[in-house]
C-alpha cells in the first residue's frame, strides 16, 4: 500500500508545479510552453500504452466543458487567451491531470 500512496504521489507532482506556476508565470502563453515541456518530459519519463489518447481526450472534453461553464456563468476567467474564454494553458492542466487519474486507477487496480 505504501508503494501505491507513493507512485500517486509521484504521478501527481507534475500536476502540483502546473498549479504553483499559474501565479507566478502571468503570460499565458509562456506558461503554455512551460507547461508543455512539463508534459514531455513526463512522458520522457514514463509514458504508457493510450497517454497520448487521454490526455487528447481530456484537452478536447475539458475545452468544451469550461465553454459550456463559462457561457452559463458558473465560471469566469481573468486570463482569456484561448478565445477569448479561457487561459490557453487551462486544456493542457487538465489533459495532463485526465492522464494522472488513468494512472492513479491503474496504481490502485481500479
Amino acid at each position: 500500500m505504501k508503494n501505491k500512496i507513493i507512485n500517486i504521489i509521484l504521478n501527481i507532482i507534475p500536476i502540483l508545479v502546473m498549479i504553483w506556476l499559474i501565479p507566478i508565470i502571468q503570460n499565458d502563453y509562456i506558461l503554455t510552453v512551460v507547461y508543455l515541456g512539463i508534459i514531455l518530459i513526463s512522458f520522457f519519463i514514463k509514458k504508457e500504452k493510450g497517454d497520448t489518447f487521454i490526455f487528447l481526450f481530456g484537452f478536447c472534453a475539458m475545452i468544451l466543458s469550461e465553454m459550456v461553464f463559462i457561457s452559463t456563468g458558473v465560471e469566469t476567467f481573468v486570463r482569456n487567451t484561448l478565445f477569448g474564454l479561457m487561459p490557453l494553458w487551462l486544456p493542457f492542466l487538465w489533459g495532463y491531470g485526465f492522464i494522472v487519474i488513468k494512472r492513479g486507477l491503474k496504481i490502485l487496480d481500479f
